[in-house]
């Protein structure tokens, strides 16, 4: 049986991810292919036990290296409860959040630089990375105010994160752009979600039908 795709998605608060998953996961299943859509932090009991810890309110004093240590964790433990017996079992496998997650919040924003998260992360994961990753730019300002307008969207801690925090989550996620540009698309999430869907549809179409 041949090995499933892994393909993660990326984007600061409000970039549209869980919306653009659901309909892509809709999608691929019509066309007959087993897809799995999972989370970071999260999509297992421990690692959403984690997010919880990480994501709370509460815990604005959380310091720097706890949480990427934190986040690693999560991850080190859905990876292999969850995504690796999908691919395995040959399944697509979309992601919200992974490793650039980490690297553009922690590493950049948080200040704790990329070298040292990806160290972190790289004990965790080895040298699984994904296969395609859908990078939703949008500027911080109009993805926070998308959050504030939704009825029903959590607000978690990283969402009461200054402008400044939140415009350095976007230099980060560029940068990730331009030093992995064969895995990482950047796609401007500020059009009409169906725009952005299309777009996604397109470069995800695009990246399935080279390697059948």
């Amino acid at each position: 049986m041949n090995r499933g795709i892994f393909i993660t998605f990326e984007g600061g608060e409000g970039a549209g991810k869980t919306s653009v998953i659901a309909r892509l996961q809709q999608e691929l299943a019509a066309g007959g292919n087993e897809v799995l859509v999972t989370r970071e932090p999260g999509g297992i009991p421990i690692a959403e036990q984690i997010r919880s810890i990480i994501l709370d309110r509460a815990h604005t004093m959380m310091d720097e290296r706890t949480e990427a240590l934190l986040y690693a964790a999560a991850r080190r433990q859905h990876l292999v409860e969850k995504v690796l017996p999908a691919l395995n079992d040959g399944q697509i496998v979309l992601c919200d959040r992974f490793i650039d997650s980490s690297l553009a919040y922690q590493g950049i924003a948080r200040g704790l630089g990329m070298e040292q998260v990806w160290s972190i992360n790289q004990f965790a994961i080895g040298d699984m990375l994904p296969d395609l990753t859908i990078y939703l730019d949008v500027a911080p300002e109009v993805g926070l105010q998308r959050i504030a307008n939704a009825a029903g969207r959590e607000v978690n801690r990283l969402d009461l994160e200054s402008n400044d925090f939140h415009q350095k989550v976007r230099a980060g996620y560029l940068a990730l752009c331009e030093k992995f540009p064969e895995r990482i698309v950047k796609i401007n999430a500020e059009h009409e979600p169906d725009v952005v869907y299309q777009q996604v549809l397109q470069h995800i179409g695009r990246f399935l039908n080279n390697i059948e």
